[in-house]
Protein backbone atom coordinates (compact mmCIF):
# COMPACT_ATOMS: atom_id res chain seq x y z
CA UNK A 1 0.00 0.00 0.00
CA UNK A 2 1.04 3.58 -0.58
CA UNK A 3 -0.08 6.86 1.41
CA UNK A 4 0.14 10.14 -0.74
CA UNK A 5 -0.55 13.67 0.76
CA UNK A 6 -2.65 16.45 -1.10
CA UNK A 7 -3.27 20.16 0.18
CA UNK A 8 -6.52 21.52 -0.42
CA UNK A 9 -6.12 24.29 -2.85
CA UNK A 10 -6.89 28.05 -2.18
CA UNK A 11 -10.17 28.04 -4.92
CA UNK A 12 -12.85 25.59 -4.42
CA UNK A 13 -12.31 23.88 -7.99
CA UNK A 14 -8.84 24.55 -8.40
CA UNK A 15 -6.81 21.24 -9.35
CA UNK A 16 -5.16 19.08 -6.71
CA UNK A 17 -1.31 20.58 -5.04
CA UNK A 18 0.18 17.03 -4.42
CA UNK A 19 3.39 16.78 -2.29
CA UNK A 20 6.58 15.97 -3.85
CA UNK A 21 5.75 12.26 -3.52
CA UNK A 22 2.59 12.57 -4.93
CA UNK A 23 3.90 14.24 -8.24
CA UNK A 24 6.41 11.78 -8.58
CA UNK A 25 4.21 9.07 -8.50
CA UNK A 26 1.48 10.64 -10.60
CA UNK A 27 4.43 10.73 -13.59
CA UNK A 28 4.95 7.33 -13.04
CA UNK A 29 1.47 6.48 -14.21
CA UNK A 30 0.97 8.91 -16.65
CA UNK A 31 -1.07 11.69 -14.62
CA UNK A 32 -3.88 8.96 -13.73
CA UNK A 33 -3.64 10.07 -10.10
CA UNK A 34 -4.62 13.67 -11.04
CA UNK A 35 -7.16 12.63 -13.39
CA UNK A 36 -8.94 10.39 -10.71
CA UNK A 37 -8.71 12.54 -8.11
CA UNK A 38 -10.34 15.50 -10.23
CA UNK A 39 -13.12 13.38 -11.47
CA UNK A 40 -14.39 11.78 -8.40
CA UNK A 41 -16.19 14.14 -6.77
CA UNK A 42 -15.07 18.02 -4.72
CA UNK A 43 -11.33 18.49 -3.48
CA UNK A 44 -10.20 16.25 -0.46
CA UNK A 45 -10.34 18.22 2.93
CA UNK A 46 -8.41 17.66 5.39
CA UNK A 47 -8.12 14.12 7.04
CA UNK A 48 -10.22 13.46 4.43
CA UNK A 49 -9.15 10.14 2.15
CA UNK A 50 -10.34 8.88 -1.43
CA UNK A 51 -8.55 5.39 -2.22
CA UNK A 52 -7.33 3.68 -5.89
CA UNK A 53 -7.08 0.02 -6.64
CA UNK A 54 -4.92 -1.35 -9.43
CA UNK A 55 -2.80 2.17 -10.43
CA UNK A 56 0.86 0.74 -10.45
CA UNK A 57 1.67 -3.08 -9.91
CA UNK A 58 4.12 -2.34 -6.83
CA UNK A 59 1.03 -0.55 -4.98
CA UNK A 60 -2.14 -2.24 -5.24
CA UNK A 61 -3.95 0.19 -3.32
CA UNK A 62 -3.13 3.71 -2.87
CA UNK A 63 -4.71 5.92 0.04
CA UNK A 64 -4.38 9.89 -0.65
CA UNK A 65 -5.61 12.17 2.13
CA UNK A 66 -5.92 15.50 2.29
CA UNK A 67 -3.03 17.59 4.31
CA UNK A 68 -4.78 20.98 4.37
CA UNK A 69 -3.22 24.43 3.61
CA UNK A 70 0.14 24.21 2.39
CA UNK A 71 1.34 26.83 4.41
CA UNK A 72 0.11 25.71 7.58
CA UNK A 73 2.66 26.36 10.32
CA UNK A 74 2.60 27.51 14.16
CA UNK A 75 -0.71 28.69 15.09
CA UNK A 76 -0.73 30.64 18.20
CA UNK A 77 -4.33 30.70 18.92
CA UNK A 78 -3.95 26.65 19.14
CA UNK A 79 -0.57 27.15 20.44
CA UNK A 80 0.31 23.92 18.32
CA UNK A 81 2.04 23.66 14.75
CA UNK A 82 -0.96 23.05 12.72
CA UNK A 83 0.77 21.72 9.86
CA UNK A 84 2.76 18.91 11.62
CA UNK A 85 -0.30 17.68 13.63
CA UNK A 86 -2.40 17.85 10.00
CA UNK A 87 0.10 15.76 8.59
CA UNK A 88 0.07 13.31 11.65
CA UNK A 89 -3.37 12.94 11.39
CA UNK A 90 -3.55 12.58 7.72
CA UNK A 91 -0.97 9.81 7.46
CA UNK A 92 -2.58 8.10 10.46
CA UNK A 93 -6.50 8.34 8.82
CA UNK A 94 -4.17 6.34 5.17
CA UNK A 95 -2.64 3.61 7.04
CA UNK A 96 -5.68 2.66 9.09
CA UNK A 97 -7.42 2.63 5.72
CA UNK A 98 -4.03 -0.09 4.33
CA UNK A 99 -5.05 -2.06 7.62
CA UNK A 100 -8.47 -2.35 6.80
CA UNK A 101 -7.42 -4.14 3.45
CA UNK A 102 -5.40 -6.50 5.52
CA UNK A 103 -2.12 -5.26 3.19
CA UNK A 104 1.09 -6.35 5.63
CA UNK A 105 3.11 -3.12 4.43
CA UNK A 106 2.40 0.31 3.84
CA UNK A 107 4.88 2.88 2.17
CA UNK A 108 4.15 6.59 3.52
CA UNK A 109 4.69 9.99 1.90
CA UNK A 110 6.87 12.26 4.38
CA UNK A 111 5.07 15.54 3.18
CA UNK A 112 7.32 17.77 3.50
CA UNK A 113 8.08 16.58 7.41
CA UNK A 114 9.16 13.31 7.66
CA UNK A 115 9.26 13.03 11.72
CA UNK A 116 5.36 13.96 11.75
CA UNK A 117 4.66 11.43 8.91
CA UNK A 118 6.34 8.71 10.68
CA UNK A 119 4.68 9.55 14.32
CA UNK A 120 1.40 9.73 12.86
CA UNK A 121 1.59 6.38 11.24
CA UNK A 122 3.43 4.81 14.32
CA UNK A 123 1.19 6.25 16.26
CA UNK A 124 -2.04 5.67 14.78
CA UNK A 125 -1.80 2.01 13.94
CA UNK A 126 -0.94 1.14 17.35
CA UNK A 127 -3.64 -0.82 19.25
CA UNK A 128 -3.38 -2.70 22.32
CA UNK A 129 -4.27 -6.36 21.42
CA UNK A 130 -2.41 -8.55 23.37
CA UNK A 131 -4.73 -10.66 25.06
CA UNK A 132 -7.33 -11.28 22.49
CA UNK A 133 -7.32 -13.85 20.41
CA UNK A 134 -8.49 -12.16 17.19
CA UNK A 135 -6.02 -9.40 16.28
CA UNK A 136 -6.45 -6.88 13.94
CA UNK A 137 -3.54 -7.58 10.98
CA UNK A 138 -0.08 -5.59 12.01
CA UNK A 139 1.21 -3.14 9.34
CA UNK A 140 4.43 -2.01 9.34
CA UNK A 141 5.10 1.61 7.73
CA UNK A 142 8.06 2.65 5.94
CA UNK A 143 9.46 5.60 4.43
CA UNK A 144 7.89 6.48 0.44
CA UNK A 145 11.73 7.05 -1.06
CA UNK A 146 14.86 8.26 0.48
CA UNK A 147 14.81 11.71 1.19
CA UNK A 148 13.97 12.39 4.91
CA UNK A 149 15.05 8.95 6.33
CA UNK A 150 16.63 10.73 9.40
CA UNK A 151 13.68 12.52 9.98
CA UNK A 152 11.55 9.59 9.58
CA UNK A 153 13.58 7.39 11.90
CA UNK A 154 13.29 10.28 14.58
CA UNK A 155 9.15 10.09 14.38
CA UNK A 156 9.29 5.91 14.37
CA UNK A 157 11.52 6.53 18.36
CA UNK A 158 9.59 9.34 19.61
CA UNK A 159 6.20 7.16 17.99
CA UNK A 160 7.58 3.86 19.76
CA UNK A 161 7.97 6.03 23.19
CA UNK A 162 4.69 7.23 23.46
CA UNK A 163 3.28 3.70 22.44
CA UNK A 164 5.28 2.03 25.42
CA UNK A 165 3.75 4.51 27.25
CA UNK A 166 0.41 3.36 26.19
CA UNK A 167 0.79 -0.16 26.15
CA UNK A 168 2.05 0.37 30.22
CA UNK A 169 -1.24 2.23 30.73
CA UNK A 170 -3.72 -0.18 28.83
CA UNK A 171 -2.54 -3.19 29.94
CA UNK A 172 -4.45 -5.09 32.69
CA UNK A 173 -3.40 -4.29 36.26
CA UNK A 174 -3.10 -7.70 37.42
CA UNK A 175 -0.61 -7.62 34.25
CA UNK A 176 1.30 -4.56 35.17
CA UNK A 177 1.93 -4.58 39.03
CA UNK A 178 4.94 -2.53 40.27
CA UNK A 179 7.53 -5.38 40.25
CA UNK A 180 6.03 -6.23 36.54
CA UNK A 181 5.97 -2.55 35.51
CA UNK A 182 9.64 -2.03 36.73
CA UNK A 183 11.05 -5.34 35.12
CA UNK A 184 9.15 -4.42 31.92
CA UNK A 185 11.41 -1.14 31.66
CA UNK A 186 14.74 -2.86 33.01
CA UNK A 187 14.22 -4.60 29.71
CA UNK A 188 13.52 -2.28 27.57
CA UNK A 189 16.70 -0.47 28.64
CA UNK A 190 19.25 -3.64 28.91
CA UNK A 191 20.56 -3.10 25.72
CA UNK A 192 22.06 0.17 26.28
CA UNK A 193 25.27 0.27 28.16
CA UNK A 194 25.01 3.59 29.78
CA UNK A 195 21.87 3.39 31.51
CA UNK A 196 21.63 1.64 35.56
CA UNK A 197 18.16 0.67 36.52
CA UNK A 198 17.60 -0.13 40.30
CA UNK A 199 14.95 -1.91 41.31
CA UNK A 200 14.18 -1.18 45.01
CA UNK A 201 12.02 -3.29 47.29
CA UNK A 202 9.94 -2.30 50.49
CA UNK A 203 12.98 -2.66 52.46
CA UNK A 204 15.14 -0.07 51.15
CA UNK A 205 12.02 2.41 50.54
CA UNK A 206 12.05 1.72 54.90
CA UNK A 207 15.26 2.62 55.57
CA UNK A 208 14.83 6.46 53.35
CA UNK A 209 11.57 6.89 56.03
CA UNK A 210 9.17 7.42 52.92
CA UNK A 211 6.02 6.90 55.40
CA UNK A 212 3.85 8.97 53.11
CA UNK A 213 4.59 6.44 50.08
CA UNK A 214 4.56 3.47 52.53
CA UNK A 215 1.18 4.28 54.01
CA UNK A 216 -0.52 4.00 50.37
CA UNK A 217 2.02 0.83 49.68
CA UNK A 218 0.63 -1.09 52.81
CA UNK A 219 -3.25 -1.53 51.88
CA UNK A 220 -1.98 -3.77 49.45
CA UNK A 221 -1.01 -7.69 49.13
CA UNK A 222 1.72 -6.34 46.32
CA UNK A 223 4.68 -5.31 47.76
CA UNK A 224 5.79 -1.42 46.88
CA UNK A 225 8.72 -0.79 44.13
CA UNK A 226 10.71 2.42 43.87
CA UNK A 227 12.26 2.45 40.65
CA UNK A 228 15.09 4.57 40.15
CA UNK A 229 17.26 4.71 36.42
CA UNK A 230 20.12 6.55 35.63
CA UNK A 231 20.77 7.32 31.93
CA UNK A 232 24.03 8.61 31.82
CA UNK A 233 24.21 10.65 28.28
CA UNK A 234 26.19 13.79 29.04
CA UNK A 235 29.77 14.27 27.73
CA UNK A 236 30.40 14.48 31.57
CA UNK A 237 28.66 11.99 33.81
CA UNK A 238 29.00 14.23 36.67
CA UNK A 239 26.99 17.06 35.07
CA UNK A 240 23.67 17.82 36.72
CA UNK A 241 21.13 15.71 35.68
CA UNK A 242 17.49 16.62 34.39
CA UNK A 243 14.94 14.44 37.01
CA UNK A 244 11.79 13.05 36.21
CA UNK A 245 9.54 11.57 38.73
CA UNK A 246 6.28 9.88 38.00
CA UNK A 247 3.41 8.82 39.66
CA UNK A 248 3.50 4.94 39.72
CA UNK A 249 0.19 3.71 41.12
CA UNK A 250 -0.47 0.30 39.38
CA UNK A 251 -4.37 0.52 40.41
CA UNK A 252 -6.11 3.14 42.43
CA UNK A 253 -9.35 1.91 43.75
CA UNK A 254 -9.20 5.05 46.05
CA UNK A 255 -8.47 2.94 49.23
CA UNK A 256 -10.96 3.21 52.14
CA UNK A 257 -12.09 6.38 50.77
CA UNK A 258 -13.41 3.75 47.59
CA UNK A 259 -14.23 5.22 43.96
CA UNK A 260 -17.58 4.49 42.81
CA UNK A 261 -17.42 1.19 40.54
CA UNK A 262 -18.35 2.43 37.26
CA UNK A 263 -15.10 3.68 35.45
CA UNK A 264 -12.99 2.37 38.18
CA UNK A 265 -10.95 -0.17 36.03
CA UNK A 266 -9.74 2.91 34.15
CA UNK A 267 -7.77 3.41 37.50
CA UNK A 268 -5.51 0.78 35.93
CA UNK A 269 -3.68 3.83 34.04
CA UNK A 270 -3.33 5.82 37.27
CA UNK A 271 0.65 4.85 36.60
CA UNK A 272 0.39 6.82 33.95
CA UNK A 273 2.97 9.83 35.38
CA UNK A 274 5.52 6.71 36.08
CA UNK A 275 4.66 5.08 32.24
CA UNK A 276 5.23 8.48 30.32
CA UNK A 277 8.30 9.66 32.18
CA UNK A 278 9.74 6.32 32.33
CA UNK A 279 9.05 5.88 28.37
CA UNK A 280 10.98 9.14 27.64
CA UNK A 281 13.73 7.80 29.52
CA UNK A 282 13.83 4.59 26.77
CA UNK A 283 13.27 7.46 23.84
CA UNK A 284 16.07 9.40 25.07
CA UNK A 285 18.20 6.58 25.31
CA UNK A 286 17.15 5.60 21.42
CA UNK A 287 17.84 8.86 20.66
CA UNK A 288 21.21 8.65 22.56
CA UNK A 289 20.15 12.17 23.74
CA UNK A 290 23.90 14.13 25.29
CA UNK A 291 22.35 14.59 28.67
CA UNK A 292 22.09 12.89 32.29
CA UNK A 293 18.18 12.19 32.94
CA UNK A 294 17.27 10.42 36.30
CA UNK A 295 13.53 8.87 36.48
CA UNK A 296 12.14 8.14 39.64
CA UNK A 297 9.05 6.13 40.06
CA UNK A 298 7.41 5.28 43.11
CA UNK A 299 5.16 2.22 42.11
CA UNK A 300 2.06 0.42 44.28
CA UNK A 301 -1.23 0.06 44.50
CA UNK A 302 -3.98 1.82 46.47
CA UNK A 303 -6.23 -0.76 47.72
CA UNK A 304 -8.96 -1.03 50.90
CA UNK A 305 -7.87 -3.94 53.13
CA UNK A 306 -7.51 -3.88 57.12
CA UNK A 307 -4.12 -2.39 56.66
CA UNK A 308 -5.19 0.48 54.57
CA UNK A 309 -4.60 4.14 55.39
CA UNK A 310 -8.17 5.39 57.25
CA UNK A 311 -9.40 8.72 56.71
CA UNK A 312 -7.96 10.78 59.48
CA UNK A 313 -4.71 9.12 59.79
CA UNK A 314 -1.41 11.13 59.94
CA UNK A 315 1.45 10.32 58.43
CA UNK A 316 5.32 11.33 58.71
CA UNK A 317 7.30 12.01 55.18
CA UNK A 318 10.61 11.47 54.15
CA UNK A 319 11.58 15.51 54.97
CA UNK A 320 9.64 14.98 58.43
CA UNK A 321 6.80 17.10 57.78
CA UNK A 322 3.46 15.57 59.04
CA UNK A 323 0.49 14.72 56.41
CA UNK A 324 -2.96 14.11 57.64
CA UNK A 325 -4.72 11.87 55.11
CA UNK A 326 -8.18 13.41 55.17
CA UNK A 327 -9.03 11.43 52.05
CA UNK A 328 -7.67 7.92 50.77
CA UNK A 329 -8.16 8.70 47.56
CA UNK A 330 -5.36 12.06 47.11
CA UNK A 331 -3.02 9.13 47.67
CA UNK A 332 -0.53 10.24 44.14
CA UNK A 333 0.74 13.14 46.36
CA UNK A 334 2.15 10.86 49.44
CA UNK A 335 3.79 8.74 46.85
CA UNK A 336 5.18 11.67 45.29
CA UNK A 337 6.29 13.81 48.50
CA UNK A 338 9.17 11.63 49.41
CA UNK A 339 10.05 10.86 45.66
CA UNK A 340 10.37 14.96 45.10
CA UNK A 341 12.08 14.72 48.49
CA UNK A 342 14.27 12.03 47.13
CA UNK A 343 14.75 13.67 43.49
CA UNK A 344 16.53 16.59 46.00
CA UNK A 345 19.25 14.33 46.25
CA UNK A 346 21.02 14.48 42.69
CA UNK A 347 21.73 18.27 42.52
CA UNK A 348 19.57 18.04 39.22
CA UNK A 349 19.08 21.19 36.39
CA UNK A 350 15.44 20.81 37.29
CA UNK A 351 13.04 17.86 38.52
CA UNK A 352 9.74 17.56 36.66
CA UNK A 353 7.41 15.05 37.78
CA UNK A 354 4.12 13.37 35.98
CA UNK A 355 0.88 12.11 37.38
CA UNK A 356 -2.38 11.50 36.75
CA UNK A 357 -3.32 13.09 39.51
CA UNK A 358 -6.85 15.45 39.94
CA UNK A 359 -9.86 14.55 38.32
CA UNK A 360 -10.11 18.77 39.11
CA UNK A 361 -7.51 18.85 35.82
CA UNK A 362 -9.80 17.15 33.81
CA UNK A 363 -12.36 19.28 34.89
CA UNK A 364 -10.12 22.14 34.09
CA UNK A 365 -8.99 21.78 31.10
CA UNK A 366 -10.25 18.00 29.61
CA UNK A 367 -7.95 16.17 27.25
CA UNK A 368 -6.81 19.68 25.20
CA UNK A 369 -3.70 20.11 27.68
CA UNK A 370 -1.71 19.05 30.41
CA UNK A 371 -1.80 21.28 33.05
CA UNK A 372 1.43 22.52 34.15
CA UNK A 373 2.31 23.94 37.57
CA UNK A 374 6.14 25.56 38.35
CA UNK A 375 8.19 27.47 39.71
CA UNK A 376 10.16 28.36 37.39
CA UNK A 377 9.35 30.51 34.12
CA UNK A 378 12.82 29.35 32.43
CA UNK A 379 11.51 25.52 32.63
CA UNK A 380 8.05 27.01 31.42
CA UNK A 381 9.22 28.00 28.49
CA UNK A 382 11.23 24.76 27.80
CA UNK A 383 8.38 22.64 28.29
CA UNK A 384 5.78 25.10 26.51
CA UNK A 385 8.49 25.04 23.12
CA UNK A 386 8.69 21.85 22.87
CA UNK A 387 4.83 21.10 23.12
CA UNK A 388 4.20 23.25 20.30
CA UNK A 389 6.54 20.74 18.06
CA UNK A 390 4.83 18.09 19.37
CA UNK A 391 1.40 18.96 19.00
CA UNK A 392 0.64 17.35 22.69
CA UNK A 393 0.03 20.76 24.42
CA UNK A 394 0.79 22.31 27.90
CA UNK A 395 -1.05 24.94 29.77
CA UNK A 396 0.21 26.84 32.40
CA UNK A 397 -1.92 26.26 35.69
CA UNK A 398 -1.19 28.84 39.26
CA UNK A 399 1.12 28.11 42.04
CA UNK A 400 -0.60 30.32 44.55
CA UNK A 401 0.16 30.79 48.55
CA UNK A 402 -3.34 31.35 48.37
CA UNK A 403 -3.55 27.34 47.63
CA UNK A 404 -1.02 26.32 49.77
CA UNK A 405 -3.11 27.79 52.90
CA UNK A 406 -5.71 26.02 52.06
CA UNK A 407 -3.36 22.93 52.37
CA UNK A 408 -1.15 23.96 55.58
CA UNK A 409 -4.12 25.03 57.80
CA UNK A 410 -4.74 21.06 59.25
CA UNK A 411 -6.03 20.59 62.66
CA UNK A 412 -3.76 17.38 63.07
CA UNK A 413 -0.70 17.63 61.31
CA UNK A 414 1.78 20.19 59.27
CA UNK A 415 -0.32 19.77 55.95
CA UNK A 416 -3.87 18.22 54.87
CA UNK A 417 -3.69 15.68 51.49
CA UNK A 418 -6.30 17.39 50.75
CA UNK A 419 -7.67 21.48 50.28
CA UNK A 420 -9.95 22.89 53.15
CA UNK A 421 -12.36 23.89 50.93
CA UNK A 422 -12.11 20.45 49.16
CA UNK A 423 -13.20 20.15 45.70
CA UNK A 424 -12.46 24.13 44.94
CA UNK A 425 -9.33 24.59 42.68
CA UNK A 426 -8.34 20.49 43.65
CA UNK A 427 -5.82 20.41 41.24
CA UNK A 428 -4.48 23.67 42.48
CA UNK A 429 -4.53 22.56 45.75
CA UNK A 430 -2.55 19.50 44.35
CA UNK A 431 0.10 21.18 43.02
CA UNK A 432 0.58 23.38 46.10
CA UNK A 433 0.80 20.27 48.61
CA UNK A 434 3.37 18.94 46.00
CA UNK A 435 5.63 22.51 46.95
CA UNK A 436 6.15 21.89 50.16
CA UNK A 437 8.16 18.86 49.59
CA UNK A 438 10.23 21.12 46.91
CA UNK A 439 13.46 23.49 47.56
CA UNK A 440 14.64 23.13 43.82
CA UNK A 441 14.67 26.65 41.90
CA UNK A 442 13.54 24.77 38.57
CA UNK A 443 10.11 22.31 39.40
CA UNK A 444 7.68 21.34 37.73
CA UNK A 445 4.62 19.41 38.11
CA UNK A 446 2.77 17.83 35.21
CA UNK A 447 -1.09 17.10 36.26
CA UNK A 448 -1.54 14.67 33.29
CA UNK A 449 -5.11 13.30 34.49
CA UNK A 450 -7.17 15.18 31.91
CA UNK A 451 -5.27 14.04 28.97
CA UNK A 452 -4.76 10.06 30.06
CA UNK A 453 -7.01 8.53 27.80
CA UNK A 454 -8.29 9.36 24.27
CA UNK A 455 -11.74 8.99 22.67
CA UNK A 456 -11.29 10.62 19.95
CA UNK A 457 -9.96 13.88 20.42
CA UNK A 458 -6.58 12.99 19.01
CA UNK A 459 -7.48 12.06 15.69
CA UNK A 460 -3.56 9.97 15.24
CA UNK A 461 -4.58 8.15 18.16
CA UNK A 462 -7.10 5.34 19.03
CA UNK A 463 -9.45 4.98 21.58
CA UNK A 464 -8.01 4.45 24.75
CA UNK A 465 -5.11 5.07 27.15
CA UNK A 466 -3.07 7.57 25.31
CA UNK A 467 0.34 7.61 26.48
CA UNK A 468 0.47 11.54 26.63
CA UNK A 469 3.01 13.89 27.07
CA UNK A 470 5.23 11.29 26.30
CA UNK A 471 6.36 12.80 23.34
CA UNK A 472 6.53 16.34 24.67
CA UNK A 473 8.94 15.36 27.69
CA UNK A 474 11.05 13.93 25.32
CA UNK A 475 11.07 16.90 23.30
CA UNK A 476 11.76 19.20 26.04
CA UNK A 477 14.95 16.92 27.11
CA UNK A 478 15.95 17.07 23.58
CA UNK A 479 15.76 21.41 23.59
CA UNK A 480 17.65 20.84 27.17
CA UNK A 481 20.63 18.85 25.49
CA UNK A 482 20.88 21.20 23.03
CA UNK A 483 21.53 24.04 25.60
CA UNK A 484 24.19 22.43 27.28
CA UNK A 485 26.05 21.89 24.22
CA UNK A 486 25.73 25.62 23.49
Amino acid sequence: GLVLGVYSSEKEEGAAQFTSAGDAFDRLVSGKLRELLSVCGPPLKKGKTRIFHGLHQDFPSVVVVGLGKKDAGVNDQENWNEGKENIRAAVAVGCRQIQDLEIPCVEVDPCGDAQAAAEGAVLGLHEYNELKQKKKPVVTPQLHGSAESEGWQKGVIYAEGQNLARYLMEAPANYITPIKFAEHIEQKLRSFSNVKVNIRPESWIATQQMGAFLSVAKGSAEPPIFLEIHYLGGANTNDSPLVFVGKGVTFDSGGISLKPSSGMDAMRADMGGAATVCSAIVTAAALNLPLNIIGLAPLCENMPSGKANKPGDVVRAKNGKTIQVDNTDAEGRLLLADALCYAHNFNARAIVNAATLTGAMDVALGSAATGVFTNSSWLWTHLYEASILTGDRVWRMPLFEHYTKQVTDCPLADLSNIGKYSRAGGACTAAAFLKEFVTASHWAHLDIAGVMSNKDEVPYLRKGMAGRPTRTLVEFAARLSQDSHN
